[in-house]
């Protein structure tokens, strides 16, 4: 908006040619600034990760974590995973440009005003919650690092580029999230909460590469060498069902955890049975569609597993 701006002299009467204009810029409204946020430091998949390092400290307490180690696997996960998302989404700015999925995300219109300062802050988002846990937990504050690292290192800068294998190891970002939540509790290589750590490892190309199908023009207009495309259709959806098999039996493994029973066991395995269903049909017709259909599945179905495991952790 414009507004006028008169100076005055010592008496307080206005100046001879003292008349200015200034251009003072609107507002941001909150809710501009709150999706920026949300975008720059992908808070969904954030929730997604905290989710499953949650359902990693109910295994690895055997039951109620506690109030105190889950508000710390919070915060301190939160930050680290908000802070790589955001390295993340800087180190990729100029893919995103290229690719429709991604071309208004903030860095890539330019509504941050100082985008030189993202990496500074991001890397501090994951240093200090990590190193300030170290002297009293020091596997919490290793699998928080880990995660950052193979996320921005491994996945975003060496092998997402590179090669058909990105998304198969940088799964293992997610399997960090989950030793995190078990770390919190004290109890890192709970058997539990290694198989989960399995699962999300095996869950993750069957989710991503779905995506892939999708968006296969555009991953290629980016230059990312994404399975789907690089091999045809119906070769993608046999790999995508090979990974849900295998997401499958550690999900129905987990079933014999001590913690775990029936209240588990009964919905995963009907989830299992919807979920392959999917991959099924995607296979018969490897259809953009369909592989829209498995990609919501997928997140149902990961979301299903660590419901029930705190649900039944807690009876």
């Amino acid at each position: 908006m414009n507004t006028f701006v008169t100076t005055v002299d010592a008496e307080g009467r206005p100046e001879t040619g003292s008349l200015k204009e200034t251009v003072i810029a609107p507002r941001r409204p909150i809710a501009t600034l709150a999706r920026t946020l949300v975008v720059l430091f992908k808070l969904r998949i954030v929730a997604l990760l905290l989710f499953a390092a949650v359902g990693g400290a109910f295994l690895g307490a055997r039951g109620w974590p506690g109030t105190g180690p889950l508000l710390l696997l919070l915060v301190t996960g939160g930050l680290s995973a908000a802070g790589a998302s955001a390295l993340n989404e800087y180190l990729e700015k100029e893919t995103d440009s290229l690719m429709v999925r991604t071309r208004q995300r903030p860095l890539v219109t330019g509504s941050i005003t100082r985008p030189d300062r993202v990496p500074y802050v991001a890397t501090l988002m994951i240093l200090l919650p990590a190193l300030g846990v170290v002297p009293f937990n020091a596997a919490l504050g290793f699998f928080l690092l880990l995660g950052a690292a193979i996320y921005v290192g491994i996945y975003t800068l060496w092998l997402k580029p590179r090669t058909l294998l990105n998304i198969v190891i940088g799964g293992a970002a997610g399997s960090a999230a989950v030793l995190s939540g078990s770390a919190a509790t004290r109890a890192w290589n709970d058997p539990g909460a290694v198989v989960l750590a399995l699962l999300v490892f095996l869950w993750t190309p069957t989710h991503f590469w779905s995506l892939a199908m999708v968006y296969r023009q555009d991953y290629a207009r980016g230059g990312i060498p994404m399975l789907p495309v690089k091999v045809e259709g119906r070769t993608a959806a046999r790999w995508v069902l090979l990974h849900t098999v295998a997401t499958a039996l550690a999900a129905l493994l987990l079933a014999g955890h001590p913690t775990l029973g029936w209240i588990y066991l009964v919905p995963v395995s009907v989830a299992t049975v919807v979920l392959l269903g999917h991959n099924l049909q995607l296979a018969a017709r490897p259809e953009a569609k369909k592989a829209y259909q498995l990609f919501h599945a997928s997140n149902l179905y990961l979301a299903l597993v660590l419901v029930m495991i705190c649900v039944d952790a807690l009876v």
